[in-house]
């Protein structure tokens, strides 16, 4: 990988597409913090795989704690609904919106600096979202 890789380019965003793979033979704290430090640099990366509810979780907190206004504002997580019906799951992950297993979900998975990521639509079949240069 050559410097030209880690950084953003100037008329562009660089967007990583993940193969869960890739992720798989990394420990949560391990995976978590390959995303971020990928968000970090202004990347986007787009998993095959959802994040299990524990990683999602430890995403976030991780993510709270390193926010700062000047330089990293936190990530924008969007997901496609898990596709489960409501009385599959239990009364928690209704209010969660989380599948119940410690599981990846088979969900393609889009993170991305807050600061440059919206979301437009999102629903079972399609995640629209806008991308900001800075």
């Amino acid at each position: 990988m050559n410097d030209k890789e880690n950084t953003d380019e100037e008329n562009g965003i660089r967007i990583d597409l993940m193969r869960e793979s890739q992720l798989s033979g990394m420990g949560r704290t391990e995976k978590v913090r390959y995303i971020i430090d990928k968000v970090k640099s202004g990347c986007v990366v787009v998993l095959e795989s959802g994040l299990s509810p524990d990683d999602h979780a430890l995403l976030i907190e991780k993510t709270m704690s390193e926010i700062d206004q000047e330089d990293f504002t936190g990530v924008d997580i969007e997901s496609y609904p898990d596709g489960s019906k409501d009385e599959d799951r239990g009364f928690l992950g209704r209010v969660l919106n989380r599948n119940e297993s410690k599981t990846p979900s088979k969900n393609l998975t889009v993170i991305g600096p807050a600061n440059r990521m919206e979301t437009l639509h999102k629903d079972e079949k399609q995640i629209s979202a806008i991308l900001n240069p800075r």
